[in-house]
């Protein structure tokens, strides 16, 4: 169920790599003018405006985008989509740090972790308040792959910028006239820096300004950089790295035998910035890069390093159109054609809204790829036939000139590819990975062997892709709409109208949309987006495990923590708890739907698998909601619980099974699993 949010890595920090598979990346220098190109371009503005052109083309709903200058794609789905979308900016959390804007002025800090038994909060800590003068209004006049830029101005005279940027623990400020900025803390000369107590963190100020007490006064070109002194450090450590800020970021990524990512951050003049790296990006470090100092989060503790660049790279993870059904015996596939044929009987009408209509879709293909497997060719070709009209369907260019549901339009105002029939609120461009990931997929599967069904398909298909996995971006889509690479995992929420920033609950539901754009890829003979999207599925994996499902509970910031599991994380926290339900099973069961054939991200430590199905069962065992899902997690803990959960799996109500999922593929998957 979807809601409107709802490793083994390295790191190099400092030495540029010389290339990476599939790019060949220079590093920029003082004179650069621009970040260096990515490898490919995947979805051109030329591509996509021959497919949009044969599409309905009309304004979607007003996401009051109040700070966005003109001439700005809309930052749906973002980390700082708060800032931009709605009558009040929210906070938003670049760690290490929180930030926020108000009429006022800005602020940040260093948030404060605090652990309860259900939640990580580590909220917006406006700790260092910079006044601008009253009246002061902000706009986001530049964003590219980890920065954002904010324009101030006061009775409609620009006073200067700030620029924040994930992973950078500055925060700078470069004025466009003589400003005068106030500090709600005063700042006391510290060698070349400057410093102040806040709370129980130090604070450092670096600027070619006029520094007093609480005044800072900085003349026209001139910055003031802040920054959270990290611990096992000193200010004198951090400002030589600030007096040149950060003006721009970008990444390259390569996939080979691992999936390979390197964020880079572009300084003014080209000298040496610093960088955090999240808890996964720093298992298994090489080089001799030495740290900084650290960082407490609500991930668990983040490292800093001088550099200009963070590097890392994670296992690849399969992308599967099916099950492998070719260790079965006789009596097994017998049993699997007699499932196949009950479930494709019982086949209901197929769901107008693009969350319900596209799982069942992704569960037909499957049924499809099972019939096939067992020799129910019968059932294979009729089941093909049903699932094959629905999705070209959905897939008519014009469907929207015609109908009001099972077709897709671009959003002209917000610019994007929106269901007809919204569902979780896709029409405000919530979860659309998750909806359109099941398209993808089901289409992967269904034309993987029929190109003359991929052509038909591709025009419609191709600008779901285009919608999620864009790169760069262009005038028609932003880029890779979902997914943030420096946290490694994708953003849910269109418009973050939350205090605690954007988030994403259904991990493995993102897993499942890379997975279908890998599979579509390769159908529709799309090399580009086929790189990318193992890209993308492999962080997202790394990241689902590192924080949603795997997590290492010795980390100090579980310490108090009562669940193995959360379910929810937002910028600013990580909760227990789910959009759409109290139940423990709930919040295990939509960390791992659908299950798929490509979810490998769930195998792992038997021992944590049992305690997370323990703890998600509860004491109503699996004939409950959503106990399909949690039956068929409990059988990657061993062979026991594989027959186990195969015993249970035969006589459970089949009532129960999810919208979602097939008895066929619950017990095709318990026994492909020998």
């Amino acid at each position: 169920m979807s809601h409107a949010k709802k490793t083994t890595s390295s790191l190099i920090a400092g030495a540029l790599i010389g290339a990476l598979a599939g790019c060949a990346p220079s590093p920029p220098g003082p004179d650069a003018s621009s970040d260096p190109p990515q490898a490919s371009t995947v979805f051109g503005a030329d591509q996509v405006s021959v497919a949009l052109d044969r599409v309905v083309q009309r304004d979607g709903k007003d996401l009051n985008p109040a700070r966005l200058a003109d001439g700005l794609l809309p930052p749906t789905n973002t980390w700082f989509a708060g800032l931009v979308f709605g009558a009040t900016a929210q906070p938003v959390f670049p760690l290490p740090m929180s930030f926020g804007v108000d009429a006022e002025g800005f602020a940040f800090g260093l948030p404060t972790v605090t652990t309860t038994s259900k939640t990580i909060m580590g909220g917006y800590a406006p700790i260092i308040r910079v006044g601008t003068g009253g009246g002061t209004a902000w706009r986001v006049t530049a964003y590219d792959e980890l920065s954002v830029t904010l324009e101030g101005t006061v009775d409609g005279e620009q006073i200067g910028t700030v620029r924040i940027a994930e992973g950078s623990p500055f925060v700078t400020f470069t004025a466009a006239s003589t400003t005068a900025l106030t500090t709600n803390l005063p700042f006391g000369t510290d060698g070349a820096a400057w410093s102040v107590r806040g709370g129980a963190v130090e604070y450092g100020l670096v600027t070619a300004g006029e520094v007093s007490g609480t005044s800072v006064r900085v003349d026209a070109g001139q910055s003031a950089t802040w920054f959270a002194v990290p611990e096992g450090a000193t200010v004198q450590d951090l400002a030589p790295l600030a007096t040149d800020p950060v003006v721009s970021t970008s990444v390259a990524y390569g996939v080979a035998d691992k999936a390979t990512t390197t964020l880079r951050y572009r300084t003014r003049a080209g000298g040496t910035t610093a960088v955090a790296a999240l808890p996964h990006q720093t298992h298994g470090r090489v080089g001799d890069a030495e740290a900084i100092g650290t960082y407490p989060s609500i991930f668990g503790t983040l490292t800093l390093y001088a550099g200009n660049q963070l590097s890392w790279a994670e296992p690849l993870q399969e992308a599967r159109a099916g099950l492998d059904l070719s260790r079965l015996s006789d009596a097994e596939r017998t049993e699997l054609a007699d499932a196949v044929r009950a479930d494709a009987a019982s086949a209901k009408l197929y769901p107008a809204d693009t969350y319900f209509g596209g799982k069942a879709l992704y569960r037909d293909a499957q049924l499809v790829r099972i019939a096939r497997e067992v020799g129910a060719d019968d059932v294979s070709a009729q089941v093909a036939a049903r699932a094959t009209a629905e999705l070209e369907k959905w897939t008519e260019p014009a469907g929207c000139v015609s109908r009001d549901a099972f077709c897709f339009f671009y959003d002209t105002r917000n610019k994007g590819i929106v269901g007809s029939t919204p569902s979780f609120g896709s029409e405000e461009f919530n979860d659309h990975h998750f909806h359109y990931g099941y398209f993808l997929y089901a289409a992967g599967v269904l034309a993987a062997d029929d190109p003359g069904l991929a052509d038909r398909l591709a025009p419609v298909m191709d600008l779901l892709a285009a919608d999620i996995a864009t790169s760069p971006a262009n005038e028609h889509f932003v880029a890779r709409r979902n997914f943030d690479s420096y946290q490694s995992h994708s953003w849910a929420s269109g418009t973050a109208p939350f205090a605690d920033a954007n988030n994403q609950e259904s991990a493995s539901e993102a897993i499942t949309a890379y997975a279908g754009l890998t599979l579509w890829a390769r159908a529709s003979g799309n090399a580009d987006l086929e790189t990318e999207a193992r890209w993308m599925h492999a962080l997202e994996a790394a990241s689902a495990r590192a924080y949603w499902t795997d997590f290492d509970r010795d980390d100090p910031v579980y310490a108090g923590f009562d669940h193995t599991i959360t379910p929810l994380v937002f910028g600013g926290k990580r909760d227990y708890a789910t959009w759409f339900s109290a139940e423990p099973a709930a919040a295990l069961a939509i960390l791992l739907i659908p299950v798929s054939p490509s979810s490998d991200q769930l195998r792992g430590d038997p021992a944590r698998i049992r305690a997370n199905v323990a703890e998600g069962i509860g004491v109503k065992g699996f004939e409950q909601q959503y106990g399909d899902y949690l039956l068929m997690y409990s059988a990657l803990a061993g062979e026991q619980e594989r027959l186990r959960a195969l015993e249970i799996a035969r006589g459970m109500d089949r009532a129960l099974i999810d919208d979602g999922n097939t008895y066929s593929y619950l017990l095709a998957w318990l026994l492909s699993l020998t």
